[in-house]
Formats: C-alpha cells, sequence, structure tokens
C-alpha cells in the first residue's frame, strides 16, 4: 500500500520529476482519502474530481516531456475565497452558494502554471471572518487531532485537510492570523507572507489593507517552494508590490549561528487571557533549541502591541463594511424571493445570505465609518497602527527575527466560544499586530500541550520577520525542522 500521504510536496515533487509516481496516480490517492475521511473534518466545500485527473493527465504529459517545473503534478487544494474559473466560488457564504467564477484569481493562475493540481476548495469562515471555522454556511469544520475541537479559522479547512493529509498543502488567507491561527492549532506550517508580496487579485475581498494569501504545508520547504510559485507583482492588483522573487528554496540550509532572536515581553508577560502554562512551556523549549543551534536570545519590547485587537477591530469591520456592500442582490450572488421594491431586494438578500458574525461586524464597521465617527474611530485607529508598526521596525535593528506564540492556548472545543465574541476575537491576540504593520510571519509546529478538557494538542510558534524576509523566516524554520520531527506528526485517526 503506497503512503503517498506521508510524503511532502518537496519529496512528492521529486518522486514525479523522479517519475516514480505519475501524478494521476497521486491525485487519484488524495482524492480517494478525500472521500473516505472528509465526511468527519467537512474540510472541502467542493471537490474537482473529473478536472483534477484532467490536470493531472495533462502534468503527466509535461513530466514526460522533460524541463516541468518543480510543482508540476503535485495536488494541492485552494481555500473557497479564491476565484477558480468554471468552479464555484462560495467564500463559505450563503450569499455565493451559487456563484461560479468566471476567471481564476491570480494566485490560482500562479498555482496553475507552475503545475499543480487543484483537488478541490476548502472550507472557511464566512468572507474569511471567525477565528474558528464555525461561521462557514457549510457547517463546522473539525480538528483532526481531536474531531471535538475547532481547526481554528478562517483557513480551517485548509488547515485540517493538510493536517489529516488529506492534500499535501493548501493555499490560505490572513488578515489577522487567519493562516498562522489554524497552522498552530492543527500541527501544521503557514506562512503570512509581505502585504502586497502576494496578489490580492480574484481573491474576495474582507479588509483589503490587511489580507495577504499565503501557502500551508507540512514544512517549511514546501512552503517555499509553494510561495516560489505564488509570489510576484501583478499588474491587476494595485496594492502589489513590484519587487523580484527570490528563490525561496535557496537560503533553506544557512546556518543560525550568530541569529538574534527578539522575545516580546509583552507576549511573554503573565496576564489575564495570557498565555497557557504549558503553551509557554511548550514555546520556550522550541527555544532552547534554536540557542542550541547558535541563537541568540534578546528580550524585546513592542509597548504598542496590547491595543492590535482594538485596533483591528475598528480597521477590519469598517473595510469589511466597504467590501461587502457589493452583495446586494443585484448583480451576483443571493437574491431574496419576491422583493417588493428595491430597498426590500437589498435588506432581505443580504439579511438572508449573511451570517450572524459577518452582520455584526458589517454593522460595526458601517458605524465606524459613518458621519461623525470616522475621526474618532477608522482614522484614530489608523494613526495608532503606525504606531504598532514603529514598534516592529525599531525592534529590528536590535534582532533579526521576533519569535512568539501563535495562540494563547491550544484548539478549543466546538462551541466553547461561539456565545462570546470578545473570548473568540482574543484567540488572536500574539497574530494580530502582524497584520497591521504588514509584515511576514509564520507558524510552525513545536510540541504538544493539553487543553481545557485534558487532552494533548498541538502547539505553534509563531516566527516574526522584517518586510520582505520571507526566506529568512523559511531558513529559521527549516533549520528547526531538520532537528525536530513535529511537522511530520500525524493524527492518530488520519495515518
Amino acid at each position: 500500500m503506497s503512503m503517498y500521504h506521508t510524503k511532502s510536496v518537496t519529496e512528492l515533487s521529486a518522486m514525479l520529476q523522479a517519475g516514480e509516481v505519475s501524478s494521476v496516480e497521486l491525485t487519484q490517492y488524495f482524492l480517494e482519502r478525500i472521500k473516505s475521511s472528509d465526511d468527519k473534518l467537512n474540510s472541502f466545500i467542493t471537490v474537482c474530481e473529473e478536472d483534477a485527473l484532467a490536470q493531472a493527465k495533462e502534468s503527466d504529459e509535461k513530466l514526460k516531456a522533460g524541463n516541468a517545473p518543480a510543482l508540476t503534478g503535485v495536488p494541492i487544494a485552494h481555500k473557497d475565497i479564491f476565484c477558480t474559473d468554471g468552479v464555484k466560488t462560495s467564500c463559505g457564504s450563503k450569499m455565493l452558494d451559487n456563484f461560479i467564477s468566471p476567471y481564476d484569481a491570480t494566485v490560482v493562475a500562479n498555482m496553475r502554471n507552475a503545475g499543480v493540481v487543484m483537488l478541490g476548495k476548502t472550507n472557511m469562515d464566512e468572507f474569511a471572518m471567525g477565528s474558528s471555522n464555525e461561521t462557514s454556511f457549510y457547517g463546522v469544520v473539525k480538528n483532526p487531532w481531536n474531531l471535538k475541537a475547532v481547526p481554528g479559522g478562517s483557513s480551517g479547512g485548509s488547515a485540517a485537510a493538510v493536517s489529516a493529509r488529506l492534500a499535501p498543502a493548501s493555499t490560505g488567507t490572513d488578515t489577522g492570523g487567519s493562516i498562522r491561527q489554524p497552522a498552530a492549532f492543527c500541527g501544521i506550517t503557514g506562512l503570512k507572507p509581505t502585504y502586497g508580496r502576494v496578489s490580492r487579485f480574484g481573491m474576495i475581498a474582507f479588509a483589503s489593507s490587511l489580507d495577504q494569501a499565503g501557502p500551508m504545508g507540512q514544512s517549511a520547504s514546501d512552503c517555499a517552494l509553494l510561495l516560489n510559485a505564488m509570489a510576484g507583482f501583478d499588474e491587476k492588483d494595485s496594492t502589489s508590490i513590484e519587487k523580484e522573487v527570490p528563490d525561496y528554496s535557496a537560503d533553506l540550509d544557512k546556518p543560525l549561528q550568530g541569529l538574534r532572536i527578539g522575545l516580546p515581553k509583552e507576549y511573554f508577560a503573565h496576564s489575564e487571557g495570557g498565555m497557557d502554562a504549558e503553551v509557554e512551556a511548550t514555546i520556550k523549549a522550541a527555544l532552547d533549541q534554536y540557542q542550541a543551534m547558535g541563537a541568540e536570545l534578546i528580550e524585546i519590547e513592542l509597548p504598542n502591541s496590547g491595543i492590535s485587537v482594538p485596533v483591528y477591530y475598528v480597521v477590519a469591520p469598517a473595510e469589511c463594511s466597504t467590501n461587502l456592500s457589493r452583495f446586494d442582490g443585484v448583480r451576483y450572488g443571493y437574491r431574496c424571493e419576491d422583493p417588493k421594491d428595491l430597498n426590500d431586494l437589498y435588506t432581505r438578500s443580504r439579511g438572508e445570505a449573511f451570517g450572524a458574525e459577518v452582520q455584526r461586524r458589517i454593522m460595526v464597521g458601517t458605524y465606524a465609518l459613518s458621519s461623525g465617527y470616522y475621526d474618532a474611530y477608522y482614522l484614530k485607529a489608523q494613526q495608532l497602527r503606525h504606531l504598532i508598526s514603529d514598534d516592529f521596525t525599531r525592534a529590528y535593528e536590535k534582532v533579526d527575527v521576533i519569535m512568539a506564540p501563535a495562540t494563547p492556548e491550544t484548539a478549543f472545543n466546538i462551541g466553547e466560544k461561539t456565545d462570546d465574541p470578545i473570548s473568540m476575537y482574543l484567540s488572536d491576540i500574539y497574530t494580530i499586530a502582524v497584520n497591521l504593520a504588514g509584515i511576514p510571519a509564520m507558524s510552525i509546529p513545536v510540541g504538544f500541550a493539553n487543553n481545557s478538557s485534558g487532552e494533548s494538542m498541538p502547539v505553534g510558534m509563531q516566527i516574526i520577520g522584517n518586510h520582505f524576509e520571507e526566506a529568512k523566516l523559511l531558513n529559521v524554520a527549516h533549520k528547526y525542522q531538520q532537528v525536530t520531527d513535529w511537522h511530520t506528526r500525524l493524527p492518530e485517526e488520519f495515518k
């Protein structure tokens, strides 16, 4: 019995290039795994069996001809926030349940050009709003390590699919932690690139100044291969940055001797709602490992990190209120039955198709942008955002990377926080500042700790870099993954 699901993207790519396996065989293998296991997880919204096999056949012909790019024939999944030509793109919402995109998002097109095979579209929090994947119109996604727990959000379907190895890798998006938090909860590696590094064209917008697409895989070397394909300037996206894309795989093996790691004292402080003691012990063990590899630990201060959650929950809802105003029942998406007049069409279409969390954020955002409140809220939040960004700029004068927990605790149980939005929002307390500053960060698995029910769950550690230093983050993560095996561990039920 082939055990292709235990192989990383890097290994599968080498096997395909060497002709040890065909893309059709590999794609069939993962489609079978999705068929037999996804009813336990609910990680996919759409599975593209016919398309995937047709793409795989095409990949095999390219591989035979030689000179095919590194990712040719590797099957992956896309988060259902990326438009995919001819395939439903729902964004986890009833609003777009009937929307078949007429074009590909740039990320999807770039991946297609790199030769990957799309297995399907993964489940997510509705319009990427949530930290647990419980707001999806298509139902809750479950964590492969413990089916009673959440996988994190909003890229929870992507994280669960990779964690259970129903797909070797996936794309995700990160607005306030939505790649790193589910990667931490599910024990995989996830990278949020610098804002503007990866095109946002065709990625359904939630908060335009924060959203960024990135790779989710088993390891740092997998994420490097995927980012090579995803990154780059795109004239269709006005926030895309014209900057050459390095080969992210080139420096993975650089030694860490002399690396200066900053530890923000605010992240390790003991306060209400702070880090769980077991999570802290696991993070500290990982930091010891880095010291053993020649890195130096330096305490730093990020004095404004405490305001990142309130700042984010003004900026993000304000931008979501603007972005989601296009879903009005007129042009595309859900339309209510028999509207009496235009006003009835708008209110009922939006009221019937948006879930509670999306409605809550639209209301907060519309209020923050309304006449008389714009200066007091949105403008003030943008000013505070600069202070948060300046903290990081000062820190990078003293250190090369910053390390911190990705989440204050391990994955909580389904339903545990649904009635308490504030407690839910605080699960992103360590990730949000990175999005406000527009810098890159990733989460890597560093061990296990008990959750509130005493069950052992994965712990993720965050590595944060300065603008456009993804290659450095990937190197720092890869060196750790060469001497540990946390990233190779599989949930019992999906071995």
